[in-house]
């Protein structure tokens, strides 16, 4: 596969273009979305204590419920879009992503596609990732920053690991508004990756930031996903 190809094969992934929505990955994806409006509501909820104790007894019998089946331990993919790598179709690494995975109650998630060189994410947070009164966390948009440059740097098509995140926040970034996210690579020097990017709630600039990535050989990634296979055995 040549190097365009294989490429072209990531942005797919990471854009979930040909992602099965049946069998076991769509209902991944349901019970995720599920758990997600659980943990809205639970962040809001008055419900009495009886209720509350009834709903945490159903969730730790389901919780080791899901215990009894297998784990996975092949690791199909890397560890953020950032460093992304094949999985299978229908599903894999992308739906685990604690930022843009569908099947991880953890992710918002954003949205990412990519266009002449840029990236444009969109992205809706809850309460749950509420900071100061209505407004998102500090921490998650710094987050969410390094993922949309991380995908913008790979995009290069010789990715690396985040050296530095600068963050500017300009103005509160907004709960339950339709944010979105303008990304793309400013420059390259070596094996150092300078990316840039806006996130704006409407026509409101809420925050921009800047990372610095560094490019390393493919052997590095190897090591990481086999070291991580042997603590799962």
């Amino acid at each position: 596969m040549t190097e365009k190809a294989e490429l072209r094969r990531w942005i797919r992934r990471w854009e979930g273009e040909g992602a099965a929505e049946t069998g076991v990955w769509a209902e991944r994806r349901r019970l995720a979305e599920a758990m997600r409006r659980v943990i809205e509501r639970l962040t809001t909820t008055e419900a009495p204590e009886a209720e509350l104790r009834r709903a945490a007894e159903r969730l730790e019998e389901y919780a080791d419920h899901l215990a009894t089946h297998p784990s996975h331990r092949r690791y199909e993919g890397y560890a953020e879009s950032a460093t992304a790598g094949s999985e299978p179709e229908g599903g894999g690494h992308f739906d685990w992503s604690p930022l843009i995975g569908r099947a991880n109650p953890l992710a918002p998630p954003i949205v990412m596609r990519s266009e002449n060189d840029r990236v444009h994410g969109r992205v809706v947070f809850g309460t749950a990732y509420e900071g100061p009164p209505g407004c998102v966390h500090g921490g998650f948009v710094a987050a969410a920053f390094d993922e949309v440059l991380g995908y913008a740097q790979a995009l290069t098509g010789n990715p690396g690991f985040t050296g530095t995140l600068t963050i500017r926040y300009r103005t509160p970034t907004p709960l339950h508004a339709k944010l979105t996210f303008d990304a793309g690579v400013d420059r390259v020097e070596g094996r150092k990756i300078f990316a840039s990017g806006t996130l704006h709630a409407g026509e409101q600039l809420c925050a921009e930031g800047e990372g610095v990535f560094i490019s390393v050989d493919r052997t590095r990634y190897q090591n990481l996903i086999e070291k991580r296979q042997h603590k799962m055995k």
